[in-house]
């Protein structure tokens, strides 16, 4: 018999670990509150319900490769070709498709640091080399810098706007200047898996941007603003030859029918989400008030969390909020991003926070 470990790619060595925040104990026989995963802290609405329970009843088949009729929803809701739609397991399972499609050994992908923690572990996978541009002072894209950081071997370019942790957005006047400048070979990634919750008015809707530049693409999802989180169901906008290759390198049946059903359901439900948008916003500024009158110092964020860059004191500060029974989600040495939930969750924060800021060094 054989002692021989299976011989595995050597870039996989090193990968760093995808963070999810886990569950926080429940305390004094309550049920802990989850602000570390930027989900809806709303169920989905009735009509998604009931949609996803009548699908249920079908789940021994398999679901429509090709998400036709989400794809037709899509296409519609947004003004925009069929063959421009193209689906995945979540916006970040379609990033992972575009790095199948565009990066492999030898190649970079260009982000900026700190942002979406998935980025340097879909670059690794592919091969491919991470280019990191850290974030200004402010914790905004500092898009210069990541021009000047363009080679010959950037292949994509990722930006997250509003950005994740920080929240912060990259205006569209900016940002404009920056996509006339990125040579046309290499791809823009937009990803807006938060865009529903932006107020500012100066920042893009990258559709918008994505009609005139073939080398932009739009990534958007279903599980921040729609509630569908544990569906897994996102969507990428691009031109053809991008939608394309993401259809090529889509997992088989990788979106379940459940997850096409809700989808479309959602999307025709948009009122009822907006009006929940709204009222997280609210809630939103209301936590950003809150704080700013504790003392702190946070950034404009227009995504459905908050950022405290409390550098060394950040572990410290989550076990704090696991203690009182909410879980945040720590970046250890940088910051702790916290996510609005209900109102509830966001007083037991606040009061943690409060509590924090007036401890010797605390803030």
């Amino acid at each position: 018999m054989t002692t021989k470990n299976p011989r595995l790619r050597a870039t996989l060595a090193g990968i760093p670990a995808y963070r999810a925040g886990t569950a926080a104990a429940a305390t004094d026989g309550a049920e802990p509150h989850m602000l570390s995963r930027n989900e809806s802290p709303y169920p989905p609405l009735p009509g998604v319900m009931e949609t996803v329970a009548a699908t249920a009843a079908s789940v021994n088949r398999y679901p429509d490769l090709a998400c036709t009729r989400l794809v037709r929803e899509l296409s519609e809701h947004f003004g925009v070709p069929l063959s421009h739609v193209a689906t995945g397991t979540g916006s970040v399972g379609v990033a992972q498709q575009l790095l199948q499609a565009t990066s492999g050994p030898g190649d970079e992908v260009l982000y900026a640091w700190r942002s979406f923690e998935a980025y340097p572990i879909i670059t690794q996978i592919s091969g491919a080399t991470s280019v990191r541009v850290p974030l200004s002072s402010d914790g905004r894209h500092d898009l210069d810098g990541m021009l000047s950081a363009v080679t010959e071997r950037t292949r994509l370019i990722f930006i997250c706007n509003p950005n994740n942790p920080t929240g912060t957005v990259v205006h569209r006047a900016e940002l404009e200047r920056f996509l006339d400048q990125v040579p046309d070979d290499v791809l823009v990634v937009l990803d807006e898996a938060y865009r529903e919750f932006v107020s500012d008015t100066r920042a893009p809707d990258g559709i918008e941007l994505y009609r005139e530049r073939p080398n932009v693409c739009v990534l958007r999802t279903f599980s921040k603003a729609y509630g569908l989180a544990g569906l897994r169901v996102g969507y990428a906008i691009a031109h053809d030859p991008v939608a394309e290759a993401l259809r090529k390198t889509a997992v088989p049946f990788g979106v379940s029918q459940l997850a096409q059903d809700a989808a479309i359901a959602s999307l025709r439900a948009e009122e009822q989400i907006l009006r929940r948008i709204d009222v997280l916003v609210r809630e939103r500024a209301r936590v950003r008030d809150a704080l700013s009158a504790q003392g702190w110092t946070t950034q404009d964020t227009q995504a459905n969390f908050v950022w405290l860059p409390l550098g060394r004191h950040s572990a410290d500060f989550a076990t704090a909020c696991g203690t009182a029974g909410v879980m945040v989600q720590p970046i250890p040495g940088e910051g702790v991003r916290v996510t609005i939930g209900e109102r509830e969750a966001n007083d037991v924060f606040l009061k943690v926070a409060a509590d924090f800021s007036r401890r010797p060094g605390g803030r």
